[in-house]
């Protein structure tokens, strides 16, 4: 196991999986509410991890087949990272929005509850983009070492949702504030853009 490229792996997926949308939010209000918190963590930790897996192996694989693949895949990746970091940033100088939280609801079944979680995870495009093209690019940077990088990403997958799951109640009167969202979208869109000068640069 190559340290440095498992935490490489992990700040990546760490940075790609902060973005603020639909299944993060879904998991800081399940934390806020106490249901199913380890169930819905578990649930978002294991698909991320099959995805980051698919991505890291099957990736490398056809751009060998495909050697064109790879440098047109990092230059599309980072055209992507740029836009999302630009989309980040507006949202940082912009937004006024905070999380609200309902916690007056009565708790769902479990079954409802991850039908939902897995439908928010599974039917985001995005969550594609982010592990298995992404990360799958990314990955072909370090030959012979994409085990480690997969693990780094995965152990950052499952250290994000469990520390979302189980820390919203600490989270819960910070992101209640507009300006807390607005720090975490300028910080991703710096994340972004960084991730996106080393795709261009190769570094």
């Amino acid at each position: 196991m190559n340290s440095s490229v498992f935490l490489t792996g992990m700040l990546t997926g760490l940075s790609l999986i902060m973005a603020i949308g639909a299944q993060n939010a879904f998991v800081l209000r399940q934390g806020l509410r106490g249901e199913h918190v380890l169930a819905v963590c578990l649930t978002c930790a294991i698909s991320d991890a099959i995805l980051i897996l698919l991505g890291v192996t099957s990736f490398g694989q056809i751009a060998q087949l495909l050697p064109w693949l790879a440098p047109a895949m990092r230059y599309a990746g980072a055209a992507f990272l740029i836009w999302y970091g630009a989309k980040s940033m507006k949202a940082a100088l912009q937004s006024t929005e905070a999380l609200i939280v309902g916690t007056e609801r009565k708790a769902g079944g479990l079954a409802k509850t991850l039908t939902a979680c897995l439908a928010i995870t599974w039917l985001n495009p995005h969550v594609y983009l982010d592990t298995v093209v992404l990360l799958g690019t990314i990955s072909t940077r370090f030959v012979g070492e994409t085990g480690s990088f997969a693990a780094g990403a995965v152990s950052g997958s499952f250290l994000f949702f469990f520390s979302l799951g189980y820390g919203s109640a600490w989270l819960r009167p910070t992101f209640a504030k507009p300006s807390a969202w607005r720090i975490l979208e300028a910080i991703i869109a710096i994340v972004m853009w960084a991730i996106a000068a080393k795709l261009v640069l190769g570094v």
